[in-house]
């Protein structure tokens, strides 16, 4: 890889960078398509980048419905046509007794990672308030189906649903537009939140903030674009677009913000 490149992105990026180095040049040599496993929104981002540096070859994404977070990449020649089919992703619905249990975001991915599954075999996990749904990959479908039947205790059973069976989500992202000194996440979390730094630095320091689903203790880390940062009891915020400087040099932001 050439080292040009790197610079781009973090240091603990460049695996990932090197990954997908590799699978244009699979691309590129046996001319045919190539299709990954669910990304979060940085890594479509350095796969977006670095597949546009390559003129002979196509990209697309898709996660199982047009707003999806996490979604498949296929990397294909410019001969090739692209049907949605092609991305193998199977929706399913969580069918379980609504009398006796109350469902969250958290204990289906729990649940889900308990048997096994690796998180980038699966999507989106959907809600309308009501009704629960999560996308996963085909050729995982038949593992899903026979070691996901339950939730703590209490029992499930999923059913596949069609293309026009997809819930619209309850939660959607808000746009919000902020300037702020730094990129570091305490200065952000407590310009959203609007909380002192102090208080940042506390809930990052007690294990309470993940950057693309991964926990960090560092109050210094730096957001980069589309980074995804989680906030346990506040919520999630999203690097959206960095739109420039202000007159007293601060960044002007277009953020993401999902409040609890």
């Amino acid at each position: 890889m050439n080292v040009n490149v790197y610079q781009h992105f973090r240091k603990e990026e460049h695996p990932f960078v090197d990954m997908v180095s590799d699978w244009i040049a699979q691309v590129e040599g046996q001319y045919a398509p190539y299709l990954t496993d669910f990304l979060d929104p940085r890594q479509a981002y350095i796969l977006e980048m670095l597949a546009k540096s390559n003129g002979n070859l196509q990209f697309s994404f898709y996660g199982g419905y047009e707003q999806s977070e996490r979604k498949r990449a296929l990397i294909y020649p410019d001969y090739y046509a692209l049907d949605l089919d092609d991305f193998d992703i199977v929706n399913y619905e969580i069918n379980y007794p609504t009398k006796f249990c109350d469902l969250s975001h958290g204990k289906i991915l729990g649940t889900l990672l308990s048997t096994g599954i690796r998180r980038e075999f699966f999507g989106d996990i959907i809600s309308d308030g009501f009704r629960w749904q999560f996308f996963v990959k085909k050729d995982m479908a038949n593992f899903i189906e026979a070691q996901f039947d339950k939730i703590g205790k209490v029992p499930i059973k999923i059913n596949e649903c069609s293309y026009t069976d997809i819930l619209i989500p309850k939660d959607t992202w808000e746009i919000e537009h902020l300037t702020v000194t730094s990129l570091r996440i305490d200065v952000i979390i407590s310009s959203v939140f609007n909380i002192s730094r102090q208080r940042a630095k506390l809930l990052i320091e007690s294990n309470k903030v993940k950057v693309n689903w991964t926990e960090t203790e560092r109050v210094d880390t730096v957001l980069a674009l589309l980074d995804i940062m989680s906030i346990r009891g506040f919520g999630r915020i999203q690097l959206r677009e960095i739109e420039g400087k202000s007159k007293k040099d601060k960044f002007k932001l277009e953020l993401g913000v999902l409040r609890k």
